[in-house]
């Protein structure tokens, strides 16, 4: 009788699987086992050596992952490499990280193996000597500068991202006019600038970072930076009078670097700024710069041209952002914040009287009649741009009478305010001093436009007799200027704002605006006139005002610091 087809069916089924089951050889290969001893040593303060021993003959490589911390959870694979040992380079130093390695045949993968190690200690070298030709300092090593170094000849001082810099009191880091200085960090390594202190870090433990260019300025002759030429190991440093001035120069790069605690005084009432930028031109590359808890003004650009993006000043004791003597260069996304009235070093100097946000001037004659018979009128105007700030005072009763001013533009001074926000200034948001300021105003080179004012003293100082003497000073229409008046408080304002008194990290604030802000709106979306010629293509218009976009980038996060001492 012939089978029915179901019976064939399973007939055929049946010896399929008895051929699969006879080809199956249970003795042939497996996956691999996994590799034995693993085991991480440091080679250099930014290298590892990772090992381990083979537990079978005929693997055909190991895949090397690499995660930071001692129980890392997320791993980067590195390489797929054919033996032990490999060298994993660029790291940070003084840090541990994990390492996950699995061997490899074909398509098959051994059980991971998990092992961690820490890289090396960081070597200490001492700067008391001027920098006379290139020099490049590494991560590697943790510098400290012990006296008034120059970089000088010519010459380039390099510095790899993750590097620190340390300040013993009466140092301070100067590139001289001619020299560069290329400090390229990264938001994960910024280049770090600070006391050499080990505890109880104060503004003015050390100078600060002075970069002097070839730009142009409004004084005549050769002028010395303040707090320079008090003795041998501070001699006296230079800018404008070389005859051969142009705002095009070249001082070389700073991006995403740190200065922390600086200001030192060499003498009185000659405190250094956190960042001296002096007659430095727009051939100098510079964005992400935050300075922190510093003596004196935190950014002061003494004319030149050097353009910028992405500031931040927390503690000032003076000035946040300074600018005078003919500057014009451009700056967009600026952060200014201040809480309290710094503790001072011993012996590094006082804080200003006077601390303000922005403080604007044109040339002012300090030593002999430098800007000439034009007075507060020389050319060129100090007329800068400063676009999508966020400038915020501290709380009422912190600063001194004499300060507390958003913005103070006087002597000249000029400018384009564009798409900001000024905020909790117990004086005044702006005060607009004096006839050469009236005079930037009605030429349209003084505009303040698009930016909103909230928990301010006044909008615009009015004027003030003091005895004999009277100080005029001057608005601007606020509607037809843009200008919006905010009711609600500064800490409404954004996405994350930490309450006053507490403890501050760079977790503790989202410069975005909240939700419902008027921040994400009412900014500036078309430039024209005088503000488009000089803005050019480096500021771009916003719809927003402010430091940063809704839903943007937070480009201050990572990379910023917010300790007042520690």
């Amino acid at each position: 009788m012939m089978p029915t087809p179901r019976r064939l069916f399973a007939a055929g089924l049946v010896a399929a699987l008895g051929a699969v089951a006879a080809c199956d050889d249970t003795n042939g290969p497996s996956i691999p086992n996994a590799p034995m001893n693993v085991a991480v040593a440091a080679l250099t303060p930014s290298s590892v050596q990772v090992s381990w021993t083979a537990a079978d003959n005929d693997v055909e490589g190991y895949e090397i992952a690499r995660g930071e911390g001692s129980s890392a959870s997320t791993f980067t694979v590195l390489d797929t490499v054919a033996a032990s040992p490999f060298t994993d380079a660029g790291l940070n130093p003084e840090t541990v990280y994990s390492y996950r390695v699995v061997a490899l045949r074909g398509s098959d993968r051994s059980p991971e193996v998990q092992a961690s190690g820490r890289t090396g200690a960081r070597g200490s070298v001492a700067i008391g000597a001027n920098i006379t030709s290139d020099r490049t300092l590494s991560r590697d090593s943790v510098y400290r500068l012990t006296a008034f170094v120059q970089v000088t000849n010519g010459a380039t001082l390099r510095i790899q991202d993750g590097t620190r810099i340390e300040g013993d009191a009466g140092s301070a880091l100067f590139i001289t006019r001619g020299a560069k200085i290329e400090a390229r960090g990264t938001a994960a390594r910024p280049i770090v600038f600070t006391s050499s202190r080990t505890s109880q870090r104060r503004a003015g433990d050390w100078g600060g970072l002075v970069i002097i260019g070839n730009g142009v300025i409004s004084r005549t002759g050769a002028i010395q930076i303040e707090g320079t030429g008090t003795g041998d190991n501070n001699p006296a440093q230079f800018y404008g009078g070389s005859g051969n001035a142009s705002n095009a120069d070249n001082s070389g790069v700073l991006q995403y670097v740190r200065i922390e605690f600086a200001g030192f005084g060499p003498a009185t009432n000659q405190e250094l700024n956190s960042l001296t930028l002096a007659a430095v031109g727009s051939g100098t590359t510079m964005d992400h710069v935050q300075t922190m808890y510093g003596l004196d003004d935190s950014f002061e650009w003494f004319g030149g041209a050097v353009d910028s993006r992405y500031l931040v000043s927390y503690e000032a004791g003076d000035d946040h952002f300074d600018a005078s003597e003919g500057y014009v260069g451009r700056n967009q996304y600026m952060i200014a914040l201040q809480t309290t009235i710094p503790t001072v070093s011993p012996g590094a100097g006082q804080v200003s009287g006077d601390p303000q946000g922005f403080e604007v001037d044109g040339c002012q004659d300090s030593s002999g009649g430098t800007c000439g018979a034009a007075g507060n009128n020389a050319e060129p105007f100090t007329t800068p741009v400063f676009a999508n700030f966020t400038v915020i005072g501290a709380p009422a009763g912190v600063l001194p009478a004499g300060g507390g001013v958003g913005a103070v533009i006087r002597r000249g001074g000029g400018g384009f305010y564009v798409n900001g926000a000024v905020a909790r200034w117990s004086s005044s948001a702006f005060s607009l001093e004096g006839s050469a300021v009236k005079a930037r105003l009605d030429a349209g080179q003084l505009v303040v436009s698009n930016v909103l004012l909230a928990e301010n003293g006044n909008s615009f100082l009015p004027s003030s007799t003091s005895g004999s003497s009277t100080t005029t000073r001057y608005s601007v229409d606020l509607a037809q200027n843009a200008i919006q008046l905010f009711t609600g408080t500064t800490t409404s304002l954004f996405a994350a704002f930490p309450a006053t008194g507490t403890s501050t990290t760079g977790a503790s604030f989202d410069w975005s605006p909240a939700a419902g802000s008027p921040l994400a709106q009412g900014g500036m979306t078309t430039f024209a006139g005088a503000l488009q010629a000089r803005a050019g293509t480096y500021v771009t218009p916003t719809a927003f005002r402010g430091a940063a976009a809704p839903g943007g980038d937070k480009w201050w996060q990572g990379w910023t610091n917010y300790a007042r001492d520690f």
